[in-house]
């Protein structure tokens, strides 16, 4: 038996901090856990259906688009502080993060404006951004994405953007967990101290386009197989409930509400 067999193996590999990869996977892990709450366990917790939904918000950031009144806009505000606060805990947290950094962002675009004496249009600015990001971020915490893209059929919207934007929203958890399995390896098998992290970055997105391409040629292959022409079919009937109705009430008090301030 060779010598170097029966000698005890003393090798003790360099401590290095994994910060890299450890981030990257808790960000993944994040969007996931996201994506799969919103596909799966979110609830209709207002009981009102998506299209009603989809036309109130649009009403509203098209009335705040249009409106000079500042007391019609902190009206809508308050009725969107009312909404945020029937919203569970999460969610409030993320749609006041997502307010700080819109009216950040925005006051330091127009940081010029207000120096030369532009005050009162760039606070109009600012609130009418932060309305507009709020409700977007309210559809999104109550209403769930699958039912957004079937609703936007009776929009009137493309079938193609439809096609793309459902396609997207559900390959993006198909590629995000493929991504995860290929970084929790890359963790395993990271011994000692690697100067070539960078390396192993593109050695993964460049595997994760190429399994990319392929899922895309497989899809295209089934849905030419099943007949799939690009076009959209509704088969769900929406049915308007009490809710529905007092949410059309109060968007039909929202429109007499502007015209109202616009003579005022």
């Amino acid at each position: 038996m060779p010598e170097w067999l029966l000698k005890k193996d003393e090798y003790v590999p360099l401590v290095e901090k994994n910060t890299f990869i450890n981030k990257s996977i808790l960000s993944i892990l994040k969007m996931l856990t996201k994506f799969k709450y919103n596909a799966e366990y979110k609830t209709n917790r207002f009981g009102i259906n998506t299209i009603t939904k989809l036309i109130s918000a649009i009403l509203l950031i098209i009335l705040v688009s249009i409106s000079r009144s500042f007391g019609f806009i902190l009206i809508i505000d308050v009725y969107l502080l009312l909404i945020i606060s029937l919203l569970k805990a999460e969610d409030i947290k993320h749609i006041i993060k997502m307010a700080v950094v819109v009216v950040i962002f925005t006051l330091i675009i127009l940081l010029p404006s207000i120096f030369m004496g532009n005050k009162n249009n760039s606070i109009m600015i600012v609130i009418k951004t932060l309305t507009t990001v709020t409700v977007v971020n309210i559809i999104s915490a109550i209403a769930q994405w699958n039912d957004i893209t079937k609703t936007l059929k009776l929009f009137f919207i493309p079938d193609i953007f439809i096609l793309v934007l459902d396609i997207t929203t559900r390959y993006i958890v198909i590629l995000g967990e493929f991504s995860l399995n290929m970084l929790y390896a890359l963790k395993l098998r990271s011994v000692g101290k690697n100067k070539n992290k960078s390396t192993s970055a593109s050695g993964i997105i460049g595997t994760i386009f190429i399994k990319s391409k392929e899922m895309a040629e497989d899809m295209y292959g089934a849905m030419e197989c099943r007949g799939f022409t690009g076009e959209y079919k509704l088969h769900r009937k929406y049915k308007f409930r009490l809710n529905d109705m007092l949410c059309i009430i109060i968007n039909i008090g929202f429109i007499a509400s502007y015209f109202y301030f616009v003579r005022a």
